[in-house]
């Protein structure tokens, strides 16, 4: 009987430990993105993982990032992109990538880079913690 209390206690303080974490994480990843972290923006919290940007930095990061939202071809959802649209998705990717980096500094750029290259990698081996 005491051990399960012991349990019940301890799964009770787990879930209400919970709440507070993820919204501890969504506050840091928001301050390391530009101040976006919803779901369509986790590339760009995994890039800028141990990066700190000014509010200037912020401010050109996410226009750099709404004006490439405006050229992005349409989607349907549920339904493959064909190759040529693909092809173009990834060419704006890898422009706003590049238009991103120049807005950090020297220090800033080499954990983008270092970021950038862990996603990528992951990526290949079908998504984090997949070795």
């Amino acid at each position: 009987m005491k051990m399960l209390r012991i349990t019940a206690l301890g799964a009770a303080l787990l879930m209400a430990a919970a709440p507070v974490a993820h919204a501890q994480a969504g506050q840091q990843s928001g301050s390391e993105n530009g101040g976006s972290a919803r779901g369509g923006n986790r590339m760009m919290t995994m890039l800028f993982k141990g990066i700190d940007l000014t509010d200037a930095q912020k401010a050109q990061i996410e226009k750099i990032q709404s004006d490439y939202r405006a050229k992005m071809p349409a989607r349907t959802p549920g339904q493959a992109p064909d190759p040529s649209e693909r092809a173009q998705r990834r060419e704006a990717m890898q422009k706003e990538q590049t238009d991103i980096r120049n807005v950090l500094t020297p220090d800033q750029q080499k954990i983008f880079d270092k970021n950038l290259e862990d996603m990528r990698n992951n990526m290949r081996r079908g998504g984090p913690g997949r070795d």
